[in-house]
């Protein structure tokens, strides 16, 4: 249940059997949340870091109009906001987008883990920066790309986090997204997302059916996006990974 979060936090510091134990004592309460379902609302007083052991989630604001605007994507074994319990007030929101199970851990846990394991420590360190490299990507997604290489980057970026804690294989994930989601993060009308999709799959560069994601040529829609996964900082990355993931076990009766 926690291999999503170890192996992640491994793509930043080599761990010990002694930390993994640690890890898994991180997590004691575990709850199934259904898709789109809030986990904490803006205005609410944060008493928990939520950490996502499986499925999809998503930080968002609601503006005036009621416009949704989503600055992240959550995968397994991402923290919604690692350090979040030192605000009085949430200034966003989180928010599941498939139907996920995650770990709601206090903040003793954290203090604890963090006093007694440093490489924890660097590792945690290093998702947050993670998170913070991602958003500026985001930025410069909605400032500087055409709306194609919007999506197509996007895909780019969840198959290698999603390759990197096991839950990607033979360059296929789940994609639960709506087009909504997508057009609510990338800045575009859903009908351009319908567009965009739709173009690619055209190109032959990607495979949607039944909510599983097939990235048919990954070397063009790299090129086609600009893609480069430095700001991921993985130091495992890579573009396919050919044991069978959690998901996809799962997907195909396994």
């Amino acid at each position: 249940m926690q291999d999503a979060l170890v192996r992640k936090l491994e793509s930043y510091e080599v761990l010990s059997e002694q930390e993994r134990r640690a890890l898994s004592a991180l997590t004691p309460h575990v709850r199934q949340v259904p898709a789109r379902t809030d986990l904490i609302r803006e205005g609410d007083p944060p008493e928990l870091v939520h950490l996502i052991l499986e499925g999809f989630a998503c930080r968002y604001k609601i503006l005036p109009d009621g416009q949704r605007q989503i600055m992240a994507f959550f995968v397994p074994g991402d923290f919604c906001d690692l350090n979040v319990f030192i605000l009085d007030a949430m200034d966003h929101s989180i928010g599941t987008i498939s139907a996920c199970r995650v770990a709601d851990i206090p903040r003793n846990a954290i203090d604890h883990i963090t006093e007694n394991h440093p490489r924890i420590t660097r590792a945690f360190w290093w998702c947050t920066l993670v998170d913070e490299a991602v958003l500026r990507e985001w930025l410069v997604n909605l400032g500087g790309r055409q709306a194609d290489q919007r999506i197509a980057h996007l895909i780019c970026e969840l198959l290698t986090r999603l390759e990197a804690v096991g839950y990607a294989s033979d360059n296929s994930f789940a994609f639960p997204f709506k087009q909504i989601d997508l057009a609510d993060c990338m800045g575009l009308s859903d009908v351009h997302v319908n567009r965009t999709l739709r173009d690619l799959r055209k190109r032959g560069l990607i495979a949607l059916k039944q909510r599983i994601l097939t990235i048919h040529d990954s070397a063009r829609l790299k090129e086609y996006c600009n893609f480069t996964p430095n700001y991921l900082h993985l130091k495992n990355a890579r573009w396919s990974d050919r044991r069978t993931s959690p998901w996809l076990a799962r997907s195909q009766g396994g």
